[in-house]
């Protein structure tokens, strides 16, 4: 039986950012179909557990434009997207999203921040371990294939939170405030 590694995501306009969290992993294979199919598979840990995803993402994406980058640590991945603009969710259907799927806030950027530059700092990596995903849409999944992904039933979507879900609440700002002000008070005790 195989496990879920934990993936974050983010989006732009244009692309879509998928980190998969897997330390020190093994033989990771990645696979992306034009129709939106991404699926994962790599071992990790002493016991070179098998950790699979199979996802089918919001819309159609570039196979060709798109790239990944296999680290110590995680793989990222950077997905065109076949047409410009936002989605709501990156799962289709309508339910919630699987307990392994989480937004990943230190890439994400709100639909009017978006000034289409693409300017999240990559870190220098090194998207040549796999080239391009183009030649990858026909990979080989391992010997039998892609396999039987586990499909637990608490694959559902969850939608984004709207940019209004994210802001302070009069509390939050109140209690900023006063913390600032306690800070210019000692400020000006040392005057």
């Amino acid at each position: 039986m195989s496990r879920h590694p934990e993936l974050k995501w983010a989006q732009r306009q244009d692309k879509v950012f998928i980190t998969v969290q897997l330390p020190d992993s093994k033989d990771a294979k990645v696979n992306l179909e034009g129709e939106g199919i991404f699926t994962f598979s790599a071992s990790s840990g002493a016991e070179n557990h098998l950790y699979e995803l199979k996802l089918e993402l919001h819309d159609k994406v570039n196979v060709e434009e798109s790239k990944v980058n296999v680290g110590p640590r995680s793989i990222f991945c950077i997905l065109e997207k076949a047409e410009k603009g936002w989605w709501k969710k990156l799962l289709r259907g309508d339910g919630k999203a699987p307990h392994y799927v989480k937004v990943d806030w230190d890439k994400w950027v709100d639909e009017d921040e978006d000034n289409g530059h693409g300017d999240l700092d990559l870190g220098g990596m090194d998207f040549s371990n796999f080239g391009g995903m183009g030649d990858m849409g026909g990979m080989d999944m391992g010997d039998d294939g892609p396999g039987e992904f586990d499909d637990s039933d608490d694959e559902d979507e969850v939608a984004m939170p709207e940019a209004e879900d994210v802001e302070k609440t009069g509390a939050e700002k109140a209690a900023e405030k006063d913390a600032d002000m306690s800070i210019a008070g000692r400020q000006e005790d040392k005057k």
